[in-house]
Order: structure tokens, then C-alpha cells, then sequence
């Protein structure tokens, strides 16, 4: 008898987790971060590049970035990489370095960051919920073709769920942290 793949779901289901992670790293907190700058892309060399690709993104203090771009030709492509981001940030190129100060949050924009992480959470509890529901049909496919039985089903669903509720949990408490991590002063 064939089973249902729950080491798929719950890779699946880590993906999710992994994402939603990338994305918070990228909202930007009052401290100098160099995972604020992964998701920028640069126009360099006849494409998009990731930023991390075109240079290397250090933090020498608590309150800078810096940006040491391997080739010149791409320091002003980089800067206006960062500037455009929409990251509120105010790179200075110096040669092949790159300045980004991070400035201060201001309450009002605390609050935004809280809302976009709380929507990236529930695109990331959304995802992992649809894997849940492809298990779950897949389970439904395989005992009406009486490739498992009624207890199997049970016992499988049940493993479903158990997958489904901690890695919501782990998405819940990746966006706890987050929140606390913007609303600090």
C-alpha cells in the first residue's frame, strides 16, 4: 500500500516558514541589519542582480551599512538600488563604498512595519494552510481509490494537522519576535 508523502508537506510547510523569514528580515528595525538589503536588486551587467552579488554588505557600527561594491561601474546603479527600495534609506557612495546610515523610526512608522509584517505573517499562515488542504485532499484521493483505510486516513490527517498547527506556531512566534524587535525604542 502506498502512503502519503508527509515529509513533502512538511517541507513544503518549512518553505513557507523560510520565506516569511527572508521577508521580515527585510523590513527595516532601528538597527543596522545586512539582511535589510537582501532583497534589493541592482541593474548591473545586462540584468537584475541581488545586491550580496554586486558587493559586500558589512555593519560596522549599530546605525550603518556599508556596501563595498566589487566594480566601479556598478557604484551608482547599487546607490540607486538602495535609495529606490522603498526602505526609506539615504545611501552616500564614496569611491567604491557605500554608505547607508539607518535613521531613527518614528512611532508613525513602527506601527506601519508592525501592519506589513502582521501581512507577510498571514500570507506565510495562508500558504501553510493550503499545503494542509492539498494533504488533506490527497488523503480523500487515496482511501476513495482504497489506497488507505478509514484508520489510516484518520491517522494521517491527524499527522497533517499536528505538521499544520506547529508550524503556524513557529510562524506565530517569528512574527511575535518581529513585532518586538520594531516596537523597541
Amino acid at each position: 500500500m502506498e502512503e502519503p508523502d508527509l515529509g513533502d508537506i512538511e517541507r513544503r510547510m518549512k518553505g513557507a516558514i523560510e520565506a516569511l523569514r527572508r521577508e521580515l528580515n527585510g523590513l527595516r528595525t532601528g538597527r543596522a541589519s545586512p539582511h535589510l538589503l537582501d532583497t534589493i536588486t541592482v541593474d548591473a551587467y545586462g540584468g537584475a542582480m541581488p545586491l550580496n552579488q554586486v558587493g559586500t554588505v558589512n555593519v560596522p557600527e549599530p546605525r550603518l551599512l556599508t556596501v563595498q561594491v566589487w566594480d566601479k561601474g556598478v557604484v551608482k546603479a547599487a546607490e540607486k538600488a538602495i535609495r529606490d527600495s522603498g526602505l526609506g534609506l539615504n545611501p552616500a557612495a564614496d569611491g567604491n563604498l557605500i554608505r547607508v546610515p539607518i535613521p531613527e523610526l518614528t512611532e508613525e512608522r513602527r506601527r506601519e512595519l508592525t501592519k506589513v509584517a502582521g501581512k507577510y505573517t498571514e500570507q506565510a499562515r495562508v500558504a501553510v494552510r493550503n499545503v494542509r488542504r492539498d494533504g488533506m485532499d490527497t488523503l480523500k484521493k487515496m482511501e476513495r481509490e482504497h489506497e488507505l483505510s478509514e484508520d489510516e486516513h484518520k491517522l494521517y490527517a491527524d499527522e497533517i494537522q499536528q505538521l499544520t498547527d506547529s508550524h503556524i506556531k513557529a510562524i506565530d512566534d517569528l512574527h511575535a519576535e518581529k513585532d518586538k524587535e520594531i516596537m523597541q525604542v
